[in-house]
């Protein structure tokens, strides 16, 4: 893994956007995995892929983000310029326009009730829009939106490696209620990683979706994760509601928060406690949700 700090980030805003170069460059307060972000200035954020990986994310979020801008409400990720690879650096980064807001998280939303229809009815409204020619899930956003048959081994080796503390059985049918479908309708736009770290809220309410580096089109089952992952009861019955989502693409989401959860907790059972309690929480809340 390359280094990326301030210094490197200065070094190519000086290289390639020199009418750049007198504005400040720091590092934002919650950075991803997958690429690096940094503040510049105080309207434009530096997003640099962290890995080979993550490289393919930089040219189709220039591509499709302006599309996908013009049928949704809410704000997105709006990239303003394309760095190129150098010596030092090796891949192509990308300028965005700064989205203010906090990341979220169940403290600063005054309704989770309220925030369970916002946020369904931004990704229904990413589903409506136009899916012809999008990038079809695969190994660029690591299958979001395809079949979680491609996930079936790994999840099956964290089920079988903590049956000492997970209900094996019991999960083994959820697990595989979710491969019992596949999504038959056109394919819908998927954001690929609904999840806290990537929505933003302001003054108590959803106010920006964030980071697209795993978008793709195909089962839209994958974005609806986050009911078992940040909702109540209750909220998670309004978030499928707005959804529209049948008794099939439910199951299959229900799979993608299942899988998640348990690879996570399988990672970091013994070297993460936090974590790995946090994934255990959700797989309990799977098993304690669902009706067999």
């Amino acid at each position: 893994m390359h280094t990326i700090d301030v210094d490197l980030v200065a070094r190519l805003i000086n290289e390639q956007f020199p009418k750049w170069s007198d504005l400040e460059i720091r590092p934002v307060k919650f950075s991803g995995h997958d690429n690096r972000t940094f503040h510049l200035g105080e309207q434009m954020s530096v997003r640099l892929p962290s890995a080979a990986a993550y490289v393919p994310q930089v040219e189709k979020e220039q591509l499709w983000l302006p599309f996908l801008r013009k049928g949704l409400t809410l704000p997105i990720s709006t990239p303003l310029a394309k760095g190129t690879p150098t010596k030092e650096y090796p891949w192509p980064w990308s300028i965005n326009k700064w989205l203010e807001g906090e990341t979220l998280s169940h403290e600063n939303i005054n309704d989770l009730n309220q925030f369970a229809r916002d946020l369904g009815s931004f990704l229904s409204e990413l589903q409506s829009i136009d899916a012809s020619g999008g990038p079809l899930a695969g190994e660029h956003n690591f299958y979001r939106g395809g079949s979680l048959a491609v996930y079936d081994e790994e999840s099956r080796n964290a089920i079988e490696h903590n049956k000492d503390i997970l209900n094996e059985v019991l999960l083994k049918r959820i697990w595989e209620l979710a491969l019992d479908s596949e999504w038959e309708s056109e394919p819908a736009w998927v954001h690929g990683d609904v999840a806290p770290g990537n929505i933003l809220v302001k003054d108590g309410q959803l106010c920006a979706v964030i980071d697209f580096g795993i978008l793709g089109v195909g089962d839209p089952a994958c974005d609806a994760a986050m009911a078992w992952t940040f909702f109540d009861e209750a909220s998670r019955k309004i978030f499928k509601k707005v959804l529209n989502m049948d008794a099939q693409t439910w199951n299959r989401a229900r799979g993608w928060a299942l899988w998640k959860a348990l690879i996570t907790y399988n990672g970091n059972r013994y070297s993460n406690p936090t974590v790995a309690e946090e994934s255990l929480n959700i797989i309990n809340l799977i098993v304690e949700d669902i009706e067999l």
